[in-house]
């Protein structure tokens, strides 16, 4: 993302600002939904949902001011085919994922998207990787064993956010 904001302010300042503003935004929400999903194993509509028009807003009218229309088009796959992933594991064993991990994976598809179809399925992966980073060190500090539930939010939050910022666009 840092590469495309470079870009962006090269280009159009009003875009610039929009995906600084999303990227703003994107850190909040990761910061409060993963104390919620620690502390509750839920990811509440009342942050989750919102993010879909914000992003949407600031993503989309981004990369409209910055005449580049085909980020548009990657964006909104990137939310569709994160939330269909998601949305598919959980239908074959919706006891190993919430409804509120499908819910986000749409989101973090639409921020990934805005980068390249190679970010989106980076970052989910490496949700992926970190969520079970996070299963062996909780087994390995013996705070729980392989059959504990634990909040894959943060891993997800973890893995787009790592993404967006390490690989380039």
């Amino acid at each position: 993302m840092v590469t495309r904001l470079s870009d962006l302010l090269e280009t159009s300042l009003a875009a610039f600002l929009a995906v600084l503003a999303a990227c703003l935004y994107l850190l909040w929400l990761a910061v409060v939904l993963s104390v919620i999903d620690i502390r509750t194993h839920k990811l509440p509509n009342r942050y989750v949902l919102p993010a879909y028009p914000v992003a949407a807003v600031l993503l989309l009218g981004a990369a409209l001011a910055a005449g580049m229309p085909q980020l548009v088009i990657s964006a909104v796959g990137g939310a569709l085919a994160a939330g269909a992933l998601y949305w598919l594991l959980w239908a074959l064993y919706p006891a190993g994922m919430g409804f509120g991990d499908v819910k986000l994976a749409g989101v973090l598809g639409m921020f990934l998207g805005f980068l390249s179809w190679q970010h989106v399925w980076l970052g989910l992966g490496a949700g992926f990787v970190v969520g079970g980073l996070w299963g062996v060190a909780v087994i390995v500090s013996r705070r729980g064993t392989a059959k504990s539930a634990i909040p894959f939010g943060p891993s997800m939050l973890a893995g787009a956010l790592a993404t967006l910022l390490l690989v380039p666009a």
